[in-house]
């Protein structure tokens, strides 16, 4: 029975400790317990998280042997930690199958050590941070997640969901996983190397109309998605229209249109064996040549460079 133990530091998110709904739901699915859990602290005890509620811990070193060590910290990236608590922290990550840091969890992970030589991401707002912080680390900071080996990084709160959702994957398989993925309501389970950013969450736009037709864009993707098209779902003249849309997303529709191409494109390059040829079509671009030259302008790398890495991660 693999034993998957959260380990809290001082000032932790409450939201992270969701991700142990990934784990509950694998043992419903199966009918039974398949995974151990427990959350636990260096000291033991209760544990304050940012919002101020405590929770009760073990003490890690009171628990038998760990399978997945998950690190939780904070909404800021946490303090140095003392050697004695690191000391306890690499004991136990060198009993376990595989350790992870969600969030800034990656900074202790860090801290122990476990980060030097290797590719690594946490919240994209602390990237730069990370990267100063530990020079000898390959900081990737629009990563969901990533795994190297036996230890895991993933980026801002929700992105531990899609970590602990891989790690089922790789434990019971792709359907167990896409399972969970639905009994969580997840939007779709995110491959490691996808992007943290959504252009629909980029744009924001303030007006139900606007909204309306970037949903419509996204779902209609083979359109021609026309100013006029567009203007016509949010039942408002092309002027207006392109008037409105500018000052709630501070783009253009072309703009706005080719960004959701982009995003759509780059999902099913991370996530399926489509052709680029196939993307393209699918994505909405005239021709292969069209989707190439906005991956250029977007990410400064082909849809090629972006498969790659998505498949090493």
């Amino acid at each position: 029975m693999p034993h998957v133990s959260m380990v809290l530091t001082p000032g932790f998110q409450f939201l992270a400790l969701g991700v142990q709904a990934a784990f509950e739901l694998a043992n419903t699915l199966r009918g039974d317990s398949y995974y151990a859990m427990s959350i636990a602290s260096v000291g033991g005890g209760p544990v304050v998280s940012s919002s101020g509620f405590a929770v009760p811990t073990t003490k890690l070193s009171d628990l038998d042997t760990v399978d997945t060590l998950l690190l939780l910290a904070g909404l800021v990236p946490p303090p140095q930690q003392d050697e004695a608590t690191l000391d306890t922290l690499r004991a136990t990550a060198r009993q376990a199958r595989r350790v992870a840091g969600l969030c800034t969890g990656s900074f202790l992970l860090g801290q122990m050590g476990l980060l030097d030589g290797r590719r690594a991401t946490t919240h994209w707002s602390y990237a730069r941070q990370m990267r100063e912080t530990f020079p000898n680390v390959q900081v990737e900071e629009d990563r969901i997640f990533i795994n190297e080996g036996a230890v895991w990084t993933s980026a801002g709160l929700t992105a531990g969901l899609d970590l602990a959702v891989a790690l089922i994957e790789k434990d019971l398989g792709r359907d167990m996983a896409s399972a969970i993925a639905r009994r969580l309501v997840m939007h779709h389970r995110r491959a490691g190397g996808q992007s943290q950013h959504s252009e629909l969450l980029e744009l924001a736009p303030s007006s139900d109309r606007i909204q309306k037709a970037l949903i419509h864009a996204k779902a209609h993707l083979s359109n021609p998605l026309t100013v006029d098209e567009l203007a016509d779902v949010a039942a408002l003249s092309p002027r207006q229209f392109s008037r409105a849309f500018r000052a709630e997303t501070g783009q253009t529709p072309a703009k706005a249109v080719e960004q959701i191409r982009l995003d759509a494109a780059r999902l099913m390059i991370e996530e399926t064996r489509h052709s680029f040829d196939q993307i393209a079509q699918q994505a909405g671009f005239i021709d292969l040549r069209r989707m190439r030259e906005a991956f250029m302008r977007q990410y400064g790398q082909p849809p090629q460079a972006l498969r790659r890495l998505a498949r090493a991660s």
